[in-house]
């Protein structure tokens, strides 16, 4: 019998398929076999809730942070609109305008998603 690919979003083991399309029973998703290579290229950023992220969302900042090179920082509560998401190798996946800062990278785990 072939072996199934696991479900891309949950990386469950007991997908099925159901005629071209293979299935997850666990979170039912669903997807050809074609898109399980586009879809190990999908950058996957989550919140510090766990809430998946996405280009042009709107956020909040959770902590304090410092602004290398400026006096002033990011205070809590700060709303950050339209994000984009960007392959960071050091943890900083948003690319964002902050208020009063201006262009910065941040890491996920300082935001949620309003």
């Amino acid at each position: 019998m072939e072996q199934l690919p696991n479900c891309p979003k949950c990386n469950s083991e007991y997908t099925y398929e159901d005629g071209s399309l293979l299935v997850c029973p666990e979170c039912a998703h669903e997807w050809s076999l074609n898109d399980t290579q586009e879809d190990e290229d999908i950058l996957v950023v989550k919140d510090a809730n766990g809430t998946l992220l996405n280009d042009g969302d709107d956020v909040t900042v959770i902590k304090d942070l410092k602004v290398k090179g400026s006096s002033s920082g990011i205070k809590v509560g700060t709303k950050i609109k339209g994000i984009r998401l960007v392959e960071g190798n050091d943890g900083h996946n948003i690319d964002c305008k902050v208020p009063g800062v201006g262009a910065i990278k941040l890491k996920q785990e300082f935001v949620k998603k309003q």
